[in-house]
């Protein structure tokens, strides 16, 4: 199944509830949400207070990926503010297990995140014990990067674990994704695109987002 996560952090945060409401109506399967903390990664963006108009305004299950150092400190926090699945960077942290189980203790999914600099066999130990592994195909923390072409090869790779040991762990590619490189991404075996600017910054956003889905 295809799966398109549109990052809120595009959105116009001036009319969000309009943008929220596109979304509804669109063929997006989640939303992602971005949070940053200026330390983990040079940019800040927000954190629990927009959750709540987005759980409100926003009818597709919340994607969020944290940012941030210390993500034990709150991920429990983002779970009771409405996520349906978080995630975090296991360069973040020195041992992703125990945040795991806090999470999976609120009945949320579980999602493990790494940079493009983080070799993509260190996330192999925890295949089985999360839902969702997130590569990044650009640096974390700006929107609108260029796609990094060696992402591919991640995510062949990871598919082919991922397979090779029956697990039903989902693959998601997040950064520089487009119209033009969906299906090419979806072919190398991720199963969820998070698309920014390629969302909302397109003349129609809703037609954007059916043509990373549908158009080969």
């Amino acid at each position: 199944m295809k799966r398109i996560a549109p990052s809120v952090l595009s959105a116009d945060f001036g009319n969000l509830r309009q943008d929220l409401e596109m979304i509804n109506r669109s063929e997006a399967d989640w939303l992602h949400v971005d949070v940053m903390d200026g330390v983990f990664v040079p940019n800040i963006s927000f954190g629990f207070p927009l959750m709540v108009p987005m759980r409100k305004y926003c009818t597709k299950p919340l994607d969020v990926h944290l940012m941030i150092v210390h993500p034990e400190k709150y991920v429990e926090r983002f779970c009771d503010a409405g996520a349906y699945s978080v995630g975090f960077h296991l360069e973040a942290v020195e041992d992703p297990l125990p945040i795991l189980e806090l999470i999976k203790a609120k009945g949320v999914r579980t999602c493990l995140t790494i940079n493009p600099d983080i070799d993509v066999k260190r996330l192999v130990p925890y295949l089985d014990k999360v839902d969702m592994v997130l590569l990044m195909s650009v640096f974390a923390g700006f929107g609108g990067q260029k796609f990094i072409p060696e992402t591919m090869d991640k995510i062949r790779f990871i598919r082919q674990e991922i397979d090779r040991r029956g697990l039903k762990t989902l693959v998601e590619i997040d950064g520089g994704v487009n119209t033009e490189n969906a299906q090419a991404l979806f072919k190398a075996g991720a199963d969820v695109l998070v698309a920014g600017s390629a969302v909302f910054g397109a003349e129609d956003p809703e037609e954007a987002i059916r043509k990373m889905k549908t158009e080969n």
